[in-house]
């Protein structure tokens, strides 16, 4: 297998530039250089400082996962650490999800990682669990099993097909922009998943409802749940752990929703 260090960080800030369709010019507007120097850098005739290396990184929107294997690339020690999230000085961000995730209670919320492992889910994402399989609710728990697995979710979700698209288009776009090989397993997986037959009642909605984004319809109890999700990640994080961690809110898309999560989750 063929590692950063192997290829020497000229091309790969050089595939970088061009998955990103950046320029050399461009690039060098953006970081303070010249497009001498980054065809320089890129063809291994210069070595970029530590500095340099880095500025280019955050111009071209690398990772901070693979800010290190650059630097290490480029004969340099990683500046990003990894720490576990149970470690003691990961109390704060530990404290600060919980916190938000129980005070968006009764509506469902979860943290999970860059593989879409749960890490954290309050009472409203277990209440839209129930039923689900035990074999589905191992460790590591995982959302896209769970969303779009024959067993999971997926046969309650009233538009499937719609928004089974939605994640595997997200998962596409992530794939993208991380090259993550073990997200790309994770994709190939859910994507072969057999998708249930339409029924007639998933075509169209029981009731009209104006929304402002693709909601995630679902039956839970014989009701249909109606939620728009929003995603938030860590502004500036310097950590590879917190740089990969989203907390994904469900916010109810109609009133009858909102009705019944307060009264089954007071």
């Amino acid at each position: 297998m063929t590692t950063a260090t192997d290829r020497g960080v000229g091309p790969l800030l050089r595939a970088w530039r061009e998955q990103r369709r950046v320029s050399q010019l461009e690039l060098a507007l953006r970081a303070g250089s010249s497009a001498r120097h980054i065809s320089f850098i890129e063809t291994g005739r210069s070595r970029p400082s530590e500095e340099m290396v880095l500025r280019l990184a955050e111009h071209l929107d690398v990772p901070v996962r693979e800010r290190n294997s650059l630097l290490l690339a480029a004969g340099y020690a990683p500046r990003y650490p990894e720490t576990p999230l149970d470690d003691p000085s990961m109390s704060a961000v530990r404290a600060g999800m919980e916190q938000l995730i129980q005070g968006y209670e009764p509506y469902p919320a979860l943290v999970v990682d860059a593989t879409y492992n749960v890490l954290a889910a309050n009472r409203g994402i277990l209440m839209l669990l129930d039923g689900i399989p035990e074999h589905l609710l191992q460790r590591p728990l995982n959302a896209m099993r769970l969303t779009l697995h024959p067993e999971g979710l997926a046969p309650r979700i009233r538009n499937l097909r719609e928004w089974r698209g939605h994640l595997l288009a997200q998962m596409e776009r992530q794939i993208a922009l991380r090259r993550s090989e073990p997200l790309r397993e994770l994709y190939e997986e859910v994507a072969a998943y057999p998708v249930p037959e339409e029924r007639d009642h998933d075509r169209e909605p029981a009731e009209a409802v104006p929304y402002f984004a693709l909601p995630l319809l679902v039956e839970h109890d014989g009701r249909t749940l109606s939620f728009i999700s929003s995603i938030s990640t860590f502004n500036t994080p310097m950590d590879v752990t917190v740089a990969e961690l989203a907390i994904e809110t469900l916010l109810p898309a109609d009133p009858a929703t909102v009705k019944y999560l307060q009264t089954l989750l007071p």
